[in-house]
């Protein structure tokens, strides 16, 4: 049917009147590729619904998108201001957008919404308040508010548990999952599923027998009434889902809250539901889990404009090689081929070479049997890895990862040898944790073309890839590293070549904080059990036991001595006797804890009563009791300062790149947003009133004269340092 009059032109939609007393609202924002639902969106939105709300001669308004997807929820920018004001403001706030989606709701005529692609949070929202939903069969549906610490403001709370039920709407509001189109209309939360060339024509179709139905409006009165029916029992409902939903953890309040919300507004018509949303909502909406969550979607973002940015001077990388097989060549020579760039895999050792292929072939075994590949597709894969004992092939490599054991030597003698293999405007990469750029690059005919690249293990789980830039690095080269990182599936942060580069330097402060509380005279089981309590994965004492105690001591020893002033230890750490006691973590079957099989074969740690002993001998003091607030102090301060410093030094480019490598690289607790997002909760003076209570534990809690100074402004930590990108 082609469209006749422009009722309503915005920059964020139109309004057709289609003939046949039909009209349609069209989502097509202005200049962006996808919609949001921002507040220009909801203003016009508001103006274009009061025109047909006006007009008697409308009986029927279909919404369709002129994007590939419908909506793909709020601008989440947008959620920075919003939550700096006080709960009542944004109640009254959020109460007035709200509003304008409940506006839709009670149109005097008959309403169909047709779903292509996307429509995620406010944008499903939206379409919960239409009379009929009409999803194209590749379209996701869904509400992933609490993955940013709150929930859905714009009704979703109300009138999904009208639609599909109590347990199956907190099963989608919990999870925050979208929902593919088959499973939305099996739960009944759309009416038609169609082919996406269908899509408007079936819901135009759909809208015209609701027109020509005298009893269209029917449907809904059922969304106007409470959710608990008469005799019905939802106690056992929500009790589940209150006990799933601390399972969270105290740090992250939006699963329990909605819980609640929705519970308390089972009994209630739509309106008073409504009301109770959009105080809750502004509840939610100032906790520091929400702030933290939305700074670190926030970040993420500005990491891939920046990782987009830094790749415009990149080579294009059409083949690949790794240089060093076993766990680890394997692993990155597996998450280059899955991702579509062939490998060469080269080794000195056949045994090596296996044990690559093992690995790789290991994981994609994993893959299919969790469906995400066919076999056959998995055996494509793996035969694109080609290993090899000779240099044979690799200078068809445009890129070349250098993961030999982490010795420079023997580092040196290997890439000295490979030069003699690759093109010229090949790009090598080191795999290293603590060796310097600079360093191995020596001896290199083409310095410029060597780039650091630090992978996380096990590589195939850890997205984060710090891209090291050596004092001789072009601008191209990183910027190929960069691209071959993202296009691994990775996330990249570019850093400066220094001693321990971001992630590793960053936790050497935090782990020389655990061993003085040791030599303090701490229980490394109260420090695991209150950072662990603090939202750490896993506590000191046990981190230290997954990356072996030999490892772990060396690396710091490595980082220690590119800081001395700060880092250098004089006393004897609970490392050095782990190491000399041959407990070297789980690798070894004792560290801090005992490890034992489990029935399914899986090690299991358990209190090791000798320890005590041991760790008696370092600490002159003799034991005492340490408080968990002191732990933490202890233990975050040194982390938050050396990030600062980080920063101060240019190691790395902004507060969002060094925030989101930690939540990356080691597990920083996603809820309180990264090392510098989590000072700036506290403040600036806070902080200052930590280093002055520990300044006598020596140089690693003291701040620099700069970080004294924002104390003293008010500022902010996160804007510390906002230098240009490495390129």
């Amino acid at each position: 049917m082609a469209r006749c009059d422009l009722m309503f032109q915005g920059n964020t939609l139109q309004l057709h009147a289609l003939g046949d007393g039909l009209a349609e609202l069209r989502f097509d924002r202005a200049g962006e590729s996808v919609n949001k639902l921002d507040r220009l969106a909801l203003d016009e939105l508001n103006r274009a619904l009061c025109l047909v709300r006006e007009d008697r001669t409308v009986t029927g308004l279909l919404i369709t998108s002129g994007k590939d997807s419908f909506i793909v929820g709020a601008d989440i920018f947008e959620f920075t201001d919003l939550f700096g004001m006080a709960e009542d403001e944004i109640a009254i706030h959020n109460a007035g957008q709200s509003a304008v989606i409940t506006a839709l709701a009670d149109l005097p005529v008959p309403t169909v919404v047709a779903v292509n692609g996307l429509a995620l949070g406010g944008g499903l929202e939206l379409a919960l308040a239409a009379d009929v939903r009409m999803l194209s069969d590749s379209a996701r549906i869904g509400l992933p508010e609490v993955g940013l610490g709150i929930f859905p403001g714009f009704g979703g709370t109300v009138r999904l548990p009208r639609l599909i039920g109590v347990e199956a709407a907190l099963q989608w509001i919990m999870s925050g999952t979208p929902r593919k189109a088959d499973d939305a209309l099996r739960a009944g939360a759309v009416d038609a599923v169609v082919p996406p060339p269908e899509l408007r024509e079936a819901a135009l179709e759909r809208l015209h027998g609701l027109v020509a139905s005298p009893d269209w409006s029917e449907r809904r009165k059922e969304a106007l009434s409470p959710v608990v029916r008469a005799g019905e029992d939802l106690a056992p409902i929500f009790a589940a889902a209150k006990a799933k939903a601390r399972k969270t953890g105290p740090h992250l309040p939006a699963s329990l809250a909605v819980v609640e919300l929705i519970e308390s507004a089972a009994g209630v018509d739509r309106d008073a539901a409504l009301a109770l949303e959009a105080r809750a909502f502004a509840h939610i909406a100032r906790t520091p889990a929400a702030r933290a969550l939305v700074a670190v979607f926030i970040n993420d973002q500005a990491v891939k404009k920046t990782t987009k940015q830094q790749t415009r001077a990149a080579r294009p990388v059409s083949r690949a090689a790794v240089l060093g097989a076993g766990i680890m060549g394997g692993g990155i020579a597996y998450q280059s081929a899955v991702c579509g760039i062939p490998v060469i895999m080269k080794d000195i050792a056949q045994s090596a070479l296996d044990l690559g292929m093992t690995q790789a072939g290991a994981l994609l075994a994993k893959r299919v049997e969790t469906g995400a590949l066919s076999s056959a597709k998995a055996d494509g894969i793996l035969a694109s890895i080609r290993p090899g004992l000779t240099y044979d092939g690799i200078a068809e490599a445009d890129v070349i990862v250098e993961a030999v054991v982490e010795n420079i030597a023997i580092k040196r003698a290997v890439l000295a040898e490979l030069e003699e293999h690759i093109r010229p405007d090949a790009v090598v990469a080191t795999n290293t944790s603590s060796l310097l750029v600079a360093d191995l690059a020596r001896d290199l005919e083409w310095p410029e073309n060597f780039v650091g690249m630090h992978f996380f293990n096990p590589v195939h789980r850890m997205p984060l890839v710090e891209v090291i830039q050596g004092p001789h690095t072009s601008p191209e080269a990183v910027a190929t590293i960069v691209g071959y990182a993202s296009a691994m599936g990775k996330t990249p942060v570019v850093v400066r070549d220094c001693p321990g580069f971001l992630v590793n330097r960053i936790l050497a402060a935090n782990v020389l904080g655990f061993l003085r509380l040791i030599h303090d005279g701490a229980d490394f089981l109260r420090i695991d059990a209150a950072m662990e309590g603090f939202g750490w994965p896993m506590g000191p004492a046990w981190l230290q036991d997954v990356i072996g105690m030999d490892t772990s001591r060396h690396v710091i020893e490595v980082i220690a001595a590119g800081y001395p002033e700060r880092m250098r230890v004089e006393f004897a750490t609970a490392l050095d006797v782990m190491v000399e006691s041959k407990r070297f973590g789980q690798k070894s079957g004792a560290g801090f804890y005992r490890y034992e099989a489990d029935a399914a074969g899986h090690q299991r740690k358990v209190v090791d009563p000798d320890v005590g002993a041991l760790l008696a001998t370092v600490q002159p003091g003799g034991s005492r009791i340490i408080s968990d607030e002191e732990i933490v102090q202890r233990t975050m301060l040194p982390m938050i300062l050396e990030t600062a410093r980080c920063l101060e030094d240019g190691v790395v480019g902004s507060a969002a790149e060094a925030d989101m490598a930690l939540i990356l690289g080691i597990g920083f607790p996603r809820h309180l947003g990264g090392a510098l997002h989590y000072a700036d909760e506290l403040g600036a003076k806070t902080i200052m009133e930590w280093c002055d209570r520990y300044a006598n534990l020596g140089p690693l809690y003291h701040p620099t004269p700069r970080m004294r100074r924002l104390a003293v402004d008010g500022a902010g930590w996160a804007n510390l340092v906002q230098r240009p990108g490495a390129l």
